[in-house]
C-alpha cells in the first residue's frame, strides 16, 4: 500500500545552499544521530549511500538525485520495505539568508506496517525540522 508522509515546513537562518551541503555527503549523516542513540546504532557510509543496523535491522538508503541547493533524493538500498525521500531546500521569497526545509516519504507499506510506522515516520520527520530550524 503506497504511503505519503510529508513533514511540516520550517523556516531555516541558513540560505539553501548551506543546508543542501549538510545533507548532500551521506557520510555527514552520522552527525545528525542522537547522542543517545550512536552506541545503539552500527553506521557505514560513503559519499552516496549510508548502511546501518538499528535494533537488528539492517537499513540502508543510497541517494538516486541530487538537485544544486534545491532538492536531494534517496532510495531504500537494502531495507525492510521499499521507500524514497525527498528533502526540499527552497528559498525563502525575499530572504535569500532564510530557507522553507521540508521533507517527504513514500513508502510501501502493508497495513499492520502502516498502523505501526507512520505516527513514528512522522514524528521523526517534524523532529528532523524542527531541530534543523532549531539549529539553523
Amino acid at each position: 500500500m503506497k504511503t505519503e508522509i510529508k513533514s511540516k515546513h520550517a523556516t531555516v537562518s541558513r540560505p539553501p545552499y548551506m543546508l543542501y551541503m549538510a545533507f548532500v555527503d551521506m557520510r555527514n549523516f552520522s552527525q545528525f544521530l542522537p547522542e543517545d542513540k550512536r552506541n545503539e546504532v552500527q553506521l557505514e557510509a560513503d559519499y552516496d549511500s549510508v548502511h546501518a543496523v538499528v535494533q537488528g535491522f539492517n537499513v540502508g538508503v543510497k541517494v538516486v538525485e541530487r538537485v544544486p541547493y534545491s532538492r536531494i533524493d534517496f532510495a531504500d538500498d537494502g531495507a525492510p520495505f521499499n521507500f524514497a525521500v525527498s528533502m526540499h531546500f527552497d528559498a525563502v521569497p525575499g530572504d535569500p539568508e532564510k530557507t522553507d526545509f521540508s521533507v517527504e516519504v513514500h513508502a510501501e507499506l502493508n497495513m499492520m506496517m502502516k498502523m505501526m510506522l507512520s505516527s513514528r515516520i512522522q514524528e521523526a520527520l517534524d523532529k528532523m525540522v524542527d531541530g534543523m530550524a532549531a539549529n539553523g
